[in-house]
């Protein structure tokens, strides 16, 4: 896996990258729900649309909006296997590890963060993955 410092500065030379930004409904919905309740989303996303070894849309499994994490996935390139293989060095044709959700998991959060202008916080939930 990529370290996430290294990750972040690639993906800031990707202007498809850095062309996603939270706006709207988007934005106003992890204001109002808050990150920790966003983040519990974006686990149950990973779980059902990251980490089968097998995902039969691979590549079309994201929608582009219509959810904070949506947008994240698509800045952070954790949207589908083969985008989580080219930047994150993530290998295909596998179950994720939970060490690889843990990864993932924490790239939309501080992704998230720096949407929202909060500053990093230690995370208080205990994501704990199977």
């Amino acid at each position: 896996m990529r370290d996430l410092d290294d990750l972040f500065a690639a993906l800031e030379k990707s202007s498809f990258r850095r062309g996603f930004q939270l706006r709207g409904k988007d934005r106003d919905y992890l204001r109002d729900k808050g990150l920790p309740v966003v983040l519990s989303h974006a686990q149950d996303f990973i779980a059902k649309r990251l980490s089968p070894a097998v995902i039969p849309n691979d590549g079309k499994q994201t929608p582009f909006r219509g959810h904070p994490v949506f947008v994240a996935q698509h800045a952070t390139a954790c949207c589908c296997r083969g985008c989580l293989e080219k930047w994150h060095r993530i290998p295909q044709g596998r179950a994720l590890t939970p060490e690889e959700k843990k990864h993932v998991l924490a790239t939309l959060e501080r992704w998230l963060q720096a949407q929202s202008g909060s500053a990093p916080q230690a995370r208080q939930s205990g994501f704990n993955w199977p």
